[in-house]
């Protein structure tokens, strides 16, 4: 067993992003853990009261992002100079809190919302992120806010988040280091999650801004 406490971080970078060694990513989550949750605290101070909750959602937010698409960016980073991961970890950061504050702004504005697909897991490709713009924040938004409502845990939220836009398989979820979950299991979770949001938005209904969410699920 490889003991990682003492390696550069941009080496755990290039571990974690071509693995799921989890002493790796125990450790670089426990280098980079700080850095992220001061970036959420400082950038999000400028758009809202924080509370313990929207810190630790906007961290798991962080995460997500750092993991999506087979941890993208963690694989396309190059060391610029000692220290350029930190960095790159806060712009990151602080891009995922402005946006996640953008999409929450135009949810109050009523910008209505476009059809979208929650397929049954396993029954095609895993949805990677794609779609752009205003209204697919919109959409993202008010599922993250049903999920929030729905489950308190937030390993549930992080799978479904890395199936749908991460674009990762229950496969590979259940490989994720903290997950501890079978590929089974990952299953289940989606299966009950998106059962929900499917049972809760098929029908015609109204938010609380007045948008109705119709067109939400494709047939």
């Amino acid at each position: 067993m490889e003991d990682y406490r003492g390696a550069p971080l941009e080496d755990l970078v290039r571990t974690c992003a071509a693995s799921t060694e989890a002493d790796a990513w125990d450790e670089f989550v426990r280098r980079i853990q700080p850095v992220i949750a001061t970036t959420v605290i400082r950038t999000a101070r400028s758009w809202t009261e924080l509370s313990r909750a929207l810190i630790d959602d906007l961290v798991q937010e962080t995460y997500l992002k750092l993991c999506a698409e087979q941890c993208r960016l963690l694989r396309d980073f190059r060391k610029q100079h000692e220290g350029s991961f930190l960095g790159f970890l806060k712009v990151v950061t602080a891009n995922v809190v402005r946006d996640h504050f953008k999409a929450a702004v135009a949810v109050k504005r009523g910008s209505g919302v476009v059809g979208a697909s929650l397929s049954e897991p396993g029954t095609e490709e895993p949805h990677s992120e794609k779609n752009s713009g205003p209204e697919h924040a919109v959409l993202i938004s008010q599922i993250h806010e049903w999920l929030c409502r729905n489950t308190d845990n937030d390993r549930d939220r992080l799978v479904f988040w890395l199936y749908y836009r991460g674009g990762l398989t229950a496969r590979d979820i259940a490989s994720v280091p903290g997950i501890a979950l079978s590929t089974k299991g990952v299953e289940s979770v989606l299966w009950r999650l998106t059962s929900g949001l499917r049972t809760l938005l098929v029908r015609p209904a109204t938010s609380s801004s007045g948008v109705a969410h119709e067109g939400f699920l494709s047939e």
